[in-house]
Formats: C-alpha cells, sequence, structure tokens
C-alpha cells in the first residue's frame, strides 16, 4: 500500500507571508518541494531548484537534511503519512544527486530519518525506510566514514525478520524488507574496511540467525535445489529465496579470517532448534555454505564442523549422526581441497569419536563415573552413528590423492587393537568385546579409505609393516574380521575392476565372454611379489584351514587368487598359485587339522574352480585338457568336490571322506609334464609349496609348534597324491631338535651380521669408509708384492750355469748374443 494512500489528507500550514522572506534561503526551497494537499505528491519544479541549490551550495548540505529530519519527524508525530513519504522521496532524490565531500554530513540525518521510520509501528513506514536504506546501500561514497555506526540498523533489520505481524501478507512484507535491510548493510560495510566490521561476532549473531529462520520456513527443504539459477520465479518472491540469496552472497564475501564468525552462529542456530536430528534443513544449510564459500576456504567450514563435533561428544547418538552426515555431504562438494593441510587430524578426531561410541555402547553411559538417568544410550542409535562416521571417512578419502590416502590407510591400521606376536588374544578377558568392536570398526572404515583406490605403485602403497599388521587379523578367529582383510586386500590389488566378476565360486566355461581387463604386469609389481609373495600365499593358506570359515569366505579366497593372477601374476607367480592350490588340495586330503566334511570338500571345489579359470587364462591346452578331464570325472562321480556339489546343493555332501582315486584329484606330477612340454619350466611346479610359518601364526587354531615341524619334516613322503606307498616319518628327538634350533640360530646370526655390514655403508661418515677401504686396499696391495715377487724371476742364462752360494750374478746376455741351436733358427 502506497504511503499517500493512507495519508490523512491533513494540509500544511506553510509559513507566515510577512516571516517567510526572513527565512534562510535552503528552509524556504526545501518547504516549497511540498504541495498543500499530500495527495499531489512531490513538487518537481521546486526539487529541481532544491538539487541545483544542494549542488551549488554542498556546505548546505547538512542543514538542508537537518531541517528535513526536523519535518519528517514532525510529520511522523502527527501521522501526516503523506508528508512523509515526500520527504523521503526528496531525501533519496538528494542522495543520489550529491556525491562531494561534504555528503557524509548529509547522510546522518538520512540515517536518523531512515531510523525513525524503522522505529514506526506500521508496517508501510518500516517498508518506506527499508527501501531508502537499500538505495542509500548501493551508492558508493567517494571518502570513508570514520565514527558512522551501523548497530541499530542490524538490530533493527534482525527484528524485522523475526516479525510476528498479525497479517500475513504485512509479515511477509516486513521480513522480506528486514531481509534486504540486512543486505544493505552487508553490501555496505563488508568491503571497506574503516567502516563498521560486520563480521564482529555481535553483528553475525544476529544477521545468521534470521537468515535461517526464514531459510526454515520453506516448505520441505530438501527438495529445494541448492543453486539459485535452478529457482522459480514464485520462490524467488518468497522470504526463504531472499534470505538463501543474502545468506550466499554474506559468504561469497567473507575472508579467511571471517569464515569462523561467519560459520558459528549456524552451529548454534542448528543446536538451540534442535535441527541435527531430521538432517535435512542442516545438509540443506551446508550445501548452501559449500557452495558459497571460496574454495580455498572450505577446509574452514569442515574444520568448524569437526570441532563442533568434538563439542558434541556427549551429545545424543541422534545429533552425533546429523553432523557427522552434514560433514560427509559437505566434503563431497569440497572435494580435494576439503581436508585442507591438517589431513590425518581429522581422521584421527573421527576415528576418535568412533571408539568413543564404541565406549558408550559397551559401558550403557556417557560418563565412566556418572550415570546418566535422563540421557540413555540406545545400542541401534550408537550403530547408526557408527556406520555414519565409517562413511564419512571413506567420502572424506576419496577427495584425497593417492600419497595421502597410503598415509590414512597406515594411520588407521596403527590404530587397529592386534594381539603382538608373543600375546594371544584371549577372548575370554573383561573388555574384549570392546575390542573386537573397535578392530571391526576399524578394519571397516579402511576398508571404505581403499575402495576405489587405484595404486600405480603396490611396493609403496602396501610397505611391509602395514602388510604383516593386516593379514595377521586375517589369522584371527572372527569370522567376520578376516573377510574384512580379504576385502581389503581386494580393494588394492584390483584396480582393473574385475572382483564384481568373481563374487562366487562356479566353473566359468568361458573366460571371454566374462571381458575381462588384463594388463601386462609392470616392474613395481613384479618387485612387489618377489617381496611379499611367500607372505600372500602363506596367509591364502592359512585362511583356508580356519574352521568356521562359510561360503562367503571361500568365495573372497576364490576372488583373491583370480585377482592375484589376473593384476600381479607372471609366469614364476602363476606357477606359485597353481603349488599353493594343490597344496590346499594335499591339505584337505591329509585333514591334519581335523577340518568338518564340508571346509574339505570346499576347499576342493576352491582348487578345482581356480584350476579351471587359470587354465584357461594360460591358453595351454594340454594343461586345459588335463583340468577338464578331472572336473569331468568328477561330475560322474563325486559332484561334492564341485562348487555346485558344495555352495548349491549341501544334501551332496558325503558323511564323511575318506581317501579319494586319482582320477578325482588334480596331479602334480602330470601337470609339472604338461608344463614340461609346453616349453616353460617345470622344476619349480614339482616343488611342493611349503608355507613359512611364523610366531604370529600361534593366532590361528593349529594346536602345536610341533605339528609344524612335523609338517615339514614328513613333507616329502605326503607330498603328493599319487604316491601309494608313503615313506614313514623321520622320529623327531631332541637331537633333531636340537640342529633345527642350532640352523636358526645360526640363520639368525648371519643375517644380522649383514644388516650390520649394510647399515655402517648407509649411515657411516664418508672418511670413515674411505679409511676402511683404504686399510684393505693397502693389505691387498702387499699381498700382490709378495706373489709377484715369488713368481716372477730373472731370465735363465744361456749356458745354463748355475750361481753359486756367494757368487755375484753375471752379466745378462742379450737376446741377439744367445747362441740357439741350429733346430730351433729358421
Amino acid at each position: 500500500m502506497d504511503c499517500c494512500g493512507i495519508a490523512d489528507h491533513h494540509i500544511g500550514t506553510g509559513v507566515c507571508g510577512c516571516c517567510g522572506a526572513l527565512r534562510p534561503r535552503y528552509k524556504r526551497l526545501v518547504d516549497n518541494i511540498f504541495p498543500e494537499d499530500s495527495e499531489d505528491g512531490l513538487v518537481k519544479a521546486n526539487m529541481e531548484k532544491l538539487t541545483f541549490y544542494a549542488l551549488s551550495a554542498p556546505e548546505k548540505l547538512d542543514r538542508i537534511g537537518a531541517y528535513l529530519a526536523e519535518r519528517l519527524s514532525r510529520d511522523v508525530a502527527r501521522h501526516r503519512y503523506g508528508y512523509v513519504c515526500i520527504a523521503m522521496e526528496a531525501l533519496d532524490q538528494l542522495l543520489m544527486a550529491c556525491h562531494c565531500q561534504s555528503i557524509n554530513l548529509f547522510v546522518e540525518s538520512f540515517l536518523k530519518m531512515v531510523a525513525k521510520l524503522l522505529e514506526s509501528d506500521k508496517a508501510a513506514l518500516q517498508i518506506l525506510g527499508t527501501n531508502s536504506f537499500i538505495k542509500f546501500a548501493n551508492i558508493e561514497e567517494d571518502t570513508p566514514s570514520y565514527h558512522r555506526s551501523y548497530d541499530f540498523f542490524v538490530c533493527r533489520f534482525s527484528e524485522m525478520c523475526h516479525s510476528g505481524h498479525d497479517d500475513a501478507a504485512d509479515r511477509t512484507k516486513i521480513r522480506m524488507s528486514g531481509i534486504k535491510g540486512l543486505q544493505g548493510v552487508v553490501r555496505k560495510t563488508v568491503n571497506d574496511e574503516l567502516q563498521a566490521n560486520i563480521w564482529e561476532p555481535q553483528h553475525m549473531d544476529k544477521i545468521v540467525p534470521s537468515l535461517l529462520f526464514n531459510l526454515q520456513q520453506v516448505e520441505d527443504a530438501g527438495s529445494r535445489s541448492p543453486s539459485p539459477l535452478q529457482a522459480t520465479e514464485k520462490e524467488k518472491e518468497s522470504p526463504a529465496a531472499l534470505a538463501e540469496g543474502c545468506l550466499r552472497e554474506l559468504l561469497g564475501r567473507a575472508a579467511y579470517g571471517n569464515i569462523k564468525n561467519a560459520i558459528k552462529p549456524v552451529l548454534m542456530h542448528l543446536d538451540n532448534h534442535s535441527l541435527w536430528e531430521p538432517k535435512l534443513f542442516a545438509v540443506h544449510c551446508f550445501k548452501i555454505i559449500m557452495y558459497s564459500v571460496q574454495s580455498q576456504h572450505s577446509h574452514l567450514v569442515i574444520q568448524q564442523l569437526v570441532g563442533h563435533l568434538d563439542a558434541n561428544s556427549k551429545s545424543a547418538a541422534k545429533v552425533r549422526t546429523g553432523i557427522v552426515e552434514v560433514l560427509s555431504e559437505s566434503a563431497v562438494i569440497a572435494a580435494a581441497g576439503s581436508v585442507g593441510p591438517t589431513v590425518l587430524e581429522v581422521f584421527n578426531i573421527l576415528l576418535r569419536h568412533l571408539r568413543l561410541s564404541i565406549d558408550y555402547e559397551v559401558r550403557g553411559k556417557y560418563d565412566s563415573t556418572i550415570n546418566i538417568s535422563n540421557q540413555i544410550i540406545k545400542e541401534h542409535e550408537e550403530r547408526v552413528f557408527q556406520e555414519a562416521v565409517i562413511k564419512t571417512i571413506g567420502v572424506f578419502a576419496n577427495t584425497l590423492p593417492a600419497y595421502q590416502r597410503s598415509e590414512v590407510m597406515l594411520f588407521i591400521m596403527g590404530k587397529v587393537p592386534l594381539p603382538t606376536v608373543h600375546q594371544a588374544l584371549d577372548l575370554r578377558k573383561p573388555g574384549d568385546d570392546a575390542n573386537r568392536m573397535i578392530q571391526l570398526m576399524l578394519l571397516k572404515s579402511l576398508l571404505q579409505v581403499t575402495i576405489g583406490f587405484q595404486s600405480k605403485n603396490l611396493l609403496a602403497t602396501l610397505p611391509t609393516s602395514f602388510l604383516e599388521s593386516l593379514l595377521s587379523a586375517s589369522l584371527m578367529e572372527d569370522t567376520e574380521l578376516r573377510l574384512l582383510v580379504i576385502e581389503i586386500l581386494l580393494s588394492l590389488i584390483d584396480r582393473q575392476e574385475n572382483r564384481r566378476k568373481f563374487s562366487h565360486i562356479s566353473l566359468i566355461s568361458d573366460v571371454s565372454a566374462l571381458m575381462l581387463k588384463v594388463e601386462k604386469c609392470s616392474r613395481q609389481d613384479t618387485l612387489f611379489m618377489k617381496k611379499h609373495s611367500q607372505t600372500l600365499y602363506r596367509y591364502i593358506y592359512m585362511s583356508c584351514k580356519q574352521q568356521n570359515n562359510s561360503y562367503i569366505h571361500y568365495d573372497a579366497i576364490y576372488a583373491m587368487l583370480a585377482v592375484i593372477s589376473m593384476e600381479l601374476a607372471n609366469e614364476e607367480v602363476m606357477v606359485d598359485l597353481i603349488r599353493v592350490v594343490l597344496a590346499l588340495q594335499e591339505l584337505s586330503l591329509n585333514n591334519d587339522d581335523c577340518l568338518p566334511v564340508w571346509n574339505r570338500c570346499a576347499i576342493h571345489a576352491l582348487a578345482s574352480a581356480y584350476l579351471y579359470f587359470i587354465s584357461q587364462l594360460t591358453t595351454l591346452p594340454a594343461f586345459c585338457q588335463n583340468i577338464q578331464q578331472v572336473i569331468e570325472t568328477r561330475q560322474k562321480a563325486a559332484l561334492y568336490l564341485l562348487p555346485e556339489g558344495v555352495f548349491e546343493s549341501e544334501n551332496s555332501i558325503p558323511q564323511s571322506m575318506d581317501k579319494l582315486e586319482k582320477e578325482l584329484l588334480f596331479l602334480q606330477n602330470e601337470i609339472s609334464e604338461v608344463f614340461a612340454g609346453s616349453g616353460y619350466s617345470s622344476d619349480r611346479l614339482g616343488i611342493p609349496f611349503i608355507p613359512q610359518f611364523t610366531d604370529e601364526d600361534r593366532l590361528s587354531k593349529r594346536k602345536s609348534i610341533g605339528e609344524t615341524i612335523s609338517l615339514q619334516v614328513e613333507v616329502e613322503s605326503r607330498n603328493s597324491p599319487e604316491k601309494e606307498e608313503k615313506k614313514p616319518a623321520e622320529e623327531i628327538t631332541y637331537e633333531t631338535l636340537k640342529k633345527a634350533i642350532d640352523g636358526g640360530a645360526m640363520e639368525e646370526q648371519e643375517r644380522e651380521r649383514r644388516r650390520l655390514v649394510v647399515e655402517k655403508f648407509q649411515k657411516a661418515p664418508f672418511e670413515e669408509i674411505a679409511a676402511h677401504c683404504g686399510a684393505r686396499a693397502t693389505i691387498l696391495q702387499s699381498k700382490l708384492n709378495q706373489i709377484f715377487e715369488i713368481t716372477v724371476r730373472p731370465p735363465p742364462s744361456p749356458s745354463g750355469s748355475t750361481i753359486g752360494y756367494g757368487q755375484t750374478p753375471p752379466r745378462s746376455v742379450p737376446v741377439y748374443e744367445m747362441k740357439f741351436p741350429d733346430l730351433c733358427v729358421y
């Protein structure tokens, strides 16, 4: 509604004719712009005269402004709103026309009049004052003002943003005017260092919550697009859309040092109004923030969120879950710059909260001493929080470059509480439930980090310490932990994304139909396998020995063998993998570990599926024929030795499995002969695979180390199923054990001596090394001199006479004077 339309039709009294000539000229010019009837509006001719006068005599601007402010105050008090509108129109025109050094004095009067209108309880006057302030905010002043304050306007505009006017239309208009006013204050002050600092907490604590309050009013905030370009015309006219635009502009202008003051009120607003639990509004807010701040500052927002998570470490699980999910969404938007310079610190905080959540779940309370009765911890809510943290860790890891992701993997692995070599895991001790949950959650986090990781150099990605720690977890009795370890290794090794094609053990009739991506093994991969292949083979072998394995574990082991064959295999690795599978077949046949019948059948099925696959991958006709023949025999007589008989129809598994016929087995000597006939070196294939056991294997389920020694001693007698007569095992005596221990000690001493020599040449000063080498060279030269003195003699005399003791040697005869026999002369 126009102000002129609500005027009370009162006519100004004017000036007494006898005293008018005595009034100052600027007052007469100001009085002349007001008509007798306010409905007639501003007298434009007289307004032009006033503007010309103000431009000609800028020193009078302050007096003109003061007089206009006096008239406006009087008209407001007398409810003559028509003249109020005319006065503000005149002020706006003068303000837009006069750009000079004296405008600062005029602005003070102008701001007083705007403040007078904003203090009114009339919606039309508040809107009128806001519109005038917006026009003023768009003016670029030539000279700064050192004493101007906008505190009143920040408070009043923020109050208007929370308007509770009875009339819905007026309430919407007042709120929109408040948002526009705040936007004007920001534009006026944000880029001028000499103006009032709008980024101070006392201002941000009013501006940001006011914008969020209006942003929250939109229905179904989650359905709105975070991009303003996709908003409809109707949405742009709403307070929510206007508040979103103002918030974007505010954050877009924020410098490095102002991000904290701008984000803290957002976090406090979400806390005070319990907006973390639904999470939709919180996610919507931080999407706006992440899209608005400058990209180089995005990691500061992440740090604020992480710090807020620390501050709410004892809050309800739903609140912490909301904060973590907002973190996850924000990291996706921020991409590579989301973590910032403190990479490991962010992951350390997330892992700490993961561990705290597990402690809360186990103890059932947030405080270790006092149980807070009004905060009941629900296990399922803590589990939801833990899954959210694991997901967020994976999202953050996906934004990192390869070298930083490797560091994160090592960092997480270092947090996993694994039993040491001298301390086996006793599951009956108190607190082991918490340890088991921590191991589980940390390995899940590690799996999330490795997903999608394309490592070009496995030797650098998987150092010995990391690989040994990871594989030691694969020998624990917990089935879920072992499965996670295999999945982690698969994620790291599978760089061609072939893993999903081997999700289940099966006989692949046509490998070409899978459209596998196979590349030649690189030099780095070859070095990796030379260093760690035996370790990998040993843990694959030990994993198959676990009695509580399920079909999922054998599927994962099968996928591991297949992926290694495609990613890391050369001729030597392929032969070793065949040896490992044949050793697994031997393990199932002998059954020294007392495995259930189903496990033994599963191992046979695993061996048949892998050998059938690798025979097609090598494209050796004789090898393919040999494997095909055994599989056809099993399909007719022993279906329980194939994947379809073990994993699809368990009814075919017998109650017991005694000695199997040779036709049902893959014979090592026959495979070796096939490879030899195809031009391959069969020497290595003819050697049975014997896993090299270590002290860490005590974590597995084998009974004693005596079994390991017995296995190594008897290996010659049971290395292949085709031998009908087995030689008796060598008797284990005290002398045998003593020789084995002494031999190991001598090898250990030799390795230590070599290590000291290498360390000396790596760390010793150059002068010391040069002196050491020089001394050895001197000794060598003296020995050579002695040898030369002994072997080098003067030429014999042609006369053949000998020199007696004490006689002087005769004069040496030149060659041309020597007398040679006639037979020697030509």
